[in-house]
């Protein structure tokens, strides 16, 4: 162990002074701070030292010749691999020049050399392979045994459901438990919208969970979305039934040492309602536990990464890919998020043609926690307060025809983006503020869950949201903690108030945010209410 951390600090020492002889020629590719990181994967991060089995690029979505001049900011400071084509998903290199005047997180050597090793280990085990052959006979012969001809390949099928924002918020938690626990990453096709949104975040292979009869190897657990807190294959419920055991010093174990009574896969139910079996998964002796499981199944709609945090085996690694807590979904969104090309130039000619000429942009999204989007006034009058407290908006300011000053106020170079379901909210704070700077890109009435059309709207306003300096959300909403987490934006907030509550002045205050990291959904305690997309 202490010539593996020599070692990695005299690798780390190589990355930094590669940076700096960069830094000095500017016109340098950033390849060279990619290949440094990648070798910090490789020769740091490999436990074993095997070979990848290289995916043929022909089974999936042509990525394109990859391009030779990135700069070190397109490529997010080593965040991103330059492996990708750059036409076959713009936004992957292009989202950092709508945030180059605010970045302020860069990503740690630590956390490079785990993502490198990550795609490796996505390539090697990915749908098509030979391991993941092996494993899907596996999972259907219902042998559990450990090393039933998996070649070390184990596997998170991440399901998420809801609105958009609470699927990227799991899929997000999903990912970096699969890069803890050195696990392939498959993401269950929600109404088969994944593909439609973003594009592949792993180069040489693909994170869709196959469908059934896909090349012989489709996944033979049907209805995915079904499973619940009355699935016998849950964590909880196998501890309730003897499955799974924990002795009386702490130490799990299954109820028998040869692995027959085993199941080749646990499904972990981490949605809303989860109970005090299912919060189990927070412990370390059931997460030690669960490795022996060649296919874990997580289902949830929210935001798990805290969570993880507080595990004490993962604590050293999470304190070395993240030193500062507070940016985790910042990194991992801008890692694993990258909308596809129409999407994407939805989101660019939007900006282009209403936000990119203004010197500051103010994001106001507000959620209406009801089955009918009615136009609540206390809802108004909360973001109106907001605004004018904290001096986040100003009055345009009217030029007397005798005054010589002709030049532009503050007020004239800020620009409103207001997303809501309703257009009433829209329309009043263009009315209050000046309708020539003040957008809306959409309003589709009601939220509509399983339409890609909708979805691809909601995801091109998340990341129009993220490109503003000041953002004002509504509390609750996980499509606001979406925009928060991939602007690095520290927001305020406006509580979530009910129509029968009086309009105190205390409840009518927004806060600002102690980070742009999402509020948990306190996985371990008592129940809050269950986070909606919009």
């Amino acid at each position: 162990m202490d010539v593996e951390r020599s070692s990695l600090a005299e690798l780390e020492s190589t990355v930094k002074r590669w940076w700096k002889i960069r830094s000095r020629a500017r016109r340098a590719s950033a390849a060279v701070f990619v290949f440094a990181a990648t070798v910090l994967a490789v020769v740091v991060l490999s436990a074993s030292g095997d070979g990848s089995t290289t995916v043929p690029r022909s089974w999936f979505p042509v990525q394109g010749v990859p391009p030779t001049n990135l700069t070190a900011e397109q490529l997010l400071d080593g965040l991103l691999t330059p492996e990708f084509g750059s036409r076959s998903c713009q936004s992957r290199y292009e989202f950092a020049s709508y945030h180059h005047n605010k970045r302020k997180h860069k990503p740690s050597l630590y956390l490079l050399a785990k993502l490198r090793r990550h795609e490796a280990l996505q390539k090697r085990c990915g749908p098509g392979t030979a391991p993941y052959r092996a494993a899907i006979r596996q999972l259907k012969s219902s042998n559990g045994a450990a090393g039933a001809g998996t070649e070390d390949c184990r596997y998170l099928v991440s399901i998420s459901y809801r609105g958009l924002g609470n699927r990227m918020l799991a899929t997000a938690s999903a990912f970096l438990h699969a890069v803890l626990t050195e696990r392939a990453l498959l993401v269950h096709q929600y109404s088969h919208d994944v593909g439609a949104l973003f594009c592949e975040p792993f180069p040489g292979t693909t994170w869709l969970l196959p469908s059934s009869g896909w090349l012989g190897g489709g996944f033979p657990l049907a209805h995915l979305g079904s499973y619940g807190n009355g699935s016998k294959e849950s964590l909880g419920n196998m501890l309730k039934a003897d499955v799974l055991s924990v002795g009386p010093h702490g130490n799990a174990s299954w109820s028998d040492s040869d692995g027959r009574r085993r199941p080749p896969y646990v499904y972990l139910h981490l949605e809303g309602g989860l109970d005090f079996h299912d919060k189990l998964f927070y412990c370390d002796e059931h997460q030690r536990l669960l490795r022996g499981a060649p296919w874990l199944l997580m289902k949830t709609d929210s935001y798990l990464v805290p969570g993880l945090f507080l595990l004490p085996s993962f604590q050293e690694e999470l304190a070395r890919m993240f030193p500062d807590k507070e940016a985790a979904f910042h990194h991992i969104g801008w890692y694993v998020f990258h909308p596809v090309n129409d999407v994407w130039r939805a989101v660019t000619g939007y900006y282009g043609d209403h936000l990119a000429g203004a010197g500051q942009r103010i994001g106001i999204q507000i959620r209406v926690f009801r089955s009918k989007q009615k136009p609540l006034k206390h809802v108004l009058d909360q973001v109106l307060s907001c605004v004018r407290r904290e001096k986040l908006l100003h009055l345009p300011e009217t030029t007397s025809s005798s005054s010589s000053n002709t030049s532009n106020t503050p007020a004239d170079h800020q620009a409103v983006l207001v997303t809501s379901l309703s257009s009433w909210y829209y329309e009043r704070v263009r009315d209050e503020y000046g309708g020539g700077r003040v957008h809306q890109p959409s309003h589709e009435g009601q939220q509509k869950w399983g339409d890609t059309s909708h979805d691809r709207r909601a995801l091109s306003e998340m990341y129009l949201l993220s490109t503003c300096d000041v953002l004002v959300t509504t509390g609750f909403s996980t499509f606001g903690y979406v925009a928060q987490g991939l602007g690095g934006i520290r927001p305020w907030i406006m509580p979530a108030i009910r129509s029968w509550e009086p309009d105190r002045d205390d409840r009518m205050r927004c806060r600002t945010h102690r980070a742009c990291e999402p509020c948990p959904s306190s996985p371990a305690s008592t129940r809050r209410p269950t986070m909606t997309a919009r």
